[in-house]
């Protein structure tokens, strides 16, 4: 029989490599998937690899859907590295565009040009707010970080479809479930006449450099990632277990909720019931692929970009179900889990007696 045993030390060069050996792993299925569809496997690997980079505006898009994915993995990055488990961001990112849109809505014509820069904040706050729950709860009750975040997920769908059909619905809107369309001054700057591409690629940037600094060159970073590596040790050293659960749930919390903002005062221009887009979720599988690195979340937020884009052409253009982005993703997700087995574990045969 086969047996699975502990490495005495795994490869780092394997480490490294094994998403871009994952990928490969999820391309070949990809193929064979294609085929068992009966459409052209060149065909559709061009949707989900060559599209989404081959104009201005494809890039454009690109960077629309890649900006909320590496905020929320960046913060899900420092919350895994402190050993506390945020699988309810896509929560927080739904309250940060509740945030976001209440204050946009509140703005005049006479507001400020600057007032989107408070829509931000408003979203950044939202999410963190959000989150406190949850700290809130581990704290005092030693409630499940796991559970809660995920269950406050469905509360927060809930408290935007209430907003969106009653108080804040248009009332110009033909009872359709939205708000009212964000005055201009509210809205993210686009960087590019024509093209959507917005300032939350700065921001975005911004951040990747703050955390990467923050986790390698402060003081609390290191507690944080000690707390996650060896809490025992942690605890020796006096480092405060409540901090690290606090500054990596408000920290992750925040940054899902400026992706809402940024959504919200972006791309839509108000608040209906898709902003749930699971920016949220689909963040945990990039935090993950980029190995908690803020430069390497980088790189997995574009290639997951790539498969949100890929699947909305490849169900238009070669009529393929929606779900096919799902699917690539939980690809992508289970071939870098099992290329993990295999370098801290080997497979051994073992003969029974």
């Amino acid at each position: 029989m086969f047996k699975l045993e502990p490495r005495p030390t795994p490869s780092t060069t394997l480490m490294l490599a094994s998403p871009l050996v994952a990928l490969a792993i999820t391309v070949v299925i990809g193929v064979l998937l294609f085929i068992a569809l009966g459409k052209d496997p060149l065909a559709g690997l061009q949707m989900f690899f060559v599209e989404p980079l081959n104009s201005s505006y494809a890039l454009s898009e690109l960077s629309v859907k890649a900006t909320p994915l590496i905020l929320i993995g960046l913060g899900l990055a420092v919350c895994f590295r402190a050993n506390i488990w945020n699988i309810g961001a896509e929560g927080q990112f739904i309250m940060g565009a509740v945030f976001a849109g209440g204050v946009a809505m509140r703005a005049t014509p006479e507001s400020s040009s600057a007032i989107w820069l408070l829509v931000l904040l408003a979203g950044a706050v939202g999410g963190m707010l959000w989150a406190a729950i949850v700290a809130l709860l581990r704290d005092r009750f030693n409630a499940s970080e796991i559970l809660v975040s995920l269950m406050l997920v469905y509360v927060a769908d809930m408290v935007l479809s209430y907003l969106v059909y009653g108080p804040w619905k248009d009332p110009q809107g033909y009872n359709f479930p939205q708000t009212i369309t964000f005055l201009e001054m509210t809205r993210v700057p686009k960087l590019m006449t024509g093209l959507r591409m917005n300032v939350g690629v700065g921001f975005a940037a911004l951040a990747v450099l703050i955390l990467t600094v923050f986790m390698a060159r402060t003081h609390a970073g290191f507690q944080l990632q000690v707390g996650g590596l060896a809490p025992a040790a942690a605890r020796y050293a006096g480092f405060s277990s409540r901090r690290a659960l606090w500054t990596g749930l408000l920290l992750s919390g925040g940054m899902a909720g400026l992706a809402g903002g940024l959504d919200a005062a972006g791309p839509q221009g108000q608040l209906t019931p898709y902003i749930p887009l699971g920016y949220g979720f689909g963040a945990i599988i990039v935090a993950f692929v980029g190995r908690l690195n803020p430069v390497g979340i980088v790189f997995s937020a574009v290639l997951m970009s790539m498969f949100y884009i890929g699947g909305e052409l490849a169900q238009s253009r070669l009529g393929l179900p929606k779900a096919l982005t799902g699917v690539f993703q939980g690809l992508l997700l289970f071939a870098l889990l099992a290329c993990d087995t295999f370098i801290h574990q080997r497979l051994r045969w073992v003969t029974s007696k």
